[in-house]
């Protein structure tokens, strides 16, 4: 009797690089949101992505750069969805307010790479504090634009370009400050967080464009 012959298994499809580089990078943001920058390990980020070490090094380099490399990903997701949620036919207040929704969205979908952005790349500091300044300078330009867009409208245009890039410090701080808040009390939706922070800020904002200034007594 011929003894049957069975199949080889079938062999795996090869995945494009642009998709590797994908699944290691989710795979990395997870374990450095959990463990940090120090404690996370390269097996536990191996063993989470589904793929070797050497493949890591290969597509994505050491550590080092693995972890710059999810900074500098997970920033542009952050700043591409703040761009889409503004919407530049509506006044400058309400831009702002969709702008912060969809901050906080973003915030609430991907809790990993908020925690890798704010808590994990500060508290290592470094290069990787620096990769967060470039984050934050391109998110106070994108505020600072509505207040002088805003100022110039109402014929304030040189007192809204000397005061708008502070106030957009002040508002962009704030605004991660109150992200970190929220991270323990997801029970508040993101257009109530908005709403919270316009109230605080953009009130003031509208009283300097309008030319009432407080002075201490």
């Amino acid at each position: 009797m011929t003894e049957e012959v069975k199949p080889a298994p079938p062999r795996s499809r090869r995945l494009p690089r642009a998709v590797r580089e994908k699944q290691i990078l989710d795979a990395a943001v997870e374990v450095f949101s959990r463990h940090g920058y120090h404690s996370a390990s390269m097996d536990e980020i191996s063993e989470a992505a589904g793929v070797s070490k050497p493949m890591i090094y290969s597509y994505l380099g050491a550590k080092e750069d693995l972890f710059t490399k999810c900074i500098r990903r997970e920033a542009s997701r952050l700043l591409e969805a703040v761009r889409v949620g503004v919407r530049s036919e509506l006044p400058p207040d309400m831009q702002l307010w969709h702008g912060l929704r969809a901050f906080y969205r973003f915030v609430a979908e991907y809790r990993d790479s908020w925690t890798v952005l704010h808590r994990q790349a500060l508290t290592v500091g470094g290069q990787f504090a620096g990769e967060i300044d470039l984050l934050r300078s391109k998110a106070i330009d994108m505020v600072a634009a509505l207040v002088v867009t805003a100022g110039t409208k109402k014929g304030l245009g040189q007192v809204a370009e000397f005061s708008g890039p502070a106030l957009a410090v002040s508002l962009v701080g704030a605004a991660e400050s109150l992200a970190d808040w929220w991270l323990d009390h997801s029970d508040v939706s993101d257009g109530v967080l908005a709403s919270w922070l316009m109230n605080l800020v953009w009130l003031g904002f509208n009283d300097l464009l309008e030319g009432r200034v407080w002075q201490p007594s």
